[in-house]
């Protein structure tokens, strides 16, 4: 079985990008819809990884957005869709948009982590800063790594 992988996100891919970013963020985690979605999403690089089998097929699954701030790549809305989490797919996506990144002369990036996906970051090589905050309502620790 092949492992998923991501690429740069078409206009075409965009509502599919809002489908499983309003599943994940609005409707699993309560997320306010007017929150979820900002001016950012306009000028970020958006990364998709899509399902390979079965009703996921040639879907998108995955998704993430990298912006630039400070010299720094920051990462966000990173989203994988129930049925496709624990495949590998938030990982495709992650060295997608880290790969971004690097294309772009950033040598670090920096993304706020839901502690419950502490632990996938870690595993990424993210190290937490700070002390743990509240963003929209859920759990959240600041976390960067170098490229």
């Amino acid at each position: 079985m092949s492992a998923p992988t991501a690429g740069v996100a078409t206009a075409a891919d965009w509502p599919e990008v809002v489908a499983v970013r309003t599943r994940v963020f609005v409707e699993e985690q309560g997320v306010p819809p007017e929150v979820e979605q900002d001016a950012a999403d306009a000028t970020a690089v958006h990364a998709v990884s899509r399902g390979l089998h079965g009703d996921l097929a040639g879907r998108v699954v995955a998704t993430g957005r990298l912006l630039e701030r400070d010299g720094r790549g920051v990462i966000g809305r990173m989203a994988v869709d129930a049925a496709a989490r624990g495949a590998g797919h938030g990982a495709a996506v992650l060295t997608e948009l880290h790969r971004q990144a690097a294309l772009r002369g950033l040598t670090e990036v920096e993304l706020h982590a839901q502690v419950t996906a502490r632990g996938f970051y870690e595993r990424a090589g993210y190290t937490a800063v700070g002390e743990e905050y509240e963003e929209a309502g859920i759990r959240h620790v600041t976390m960067r790594r170098r490229l």
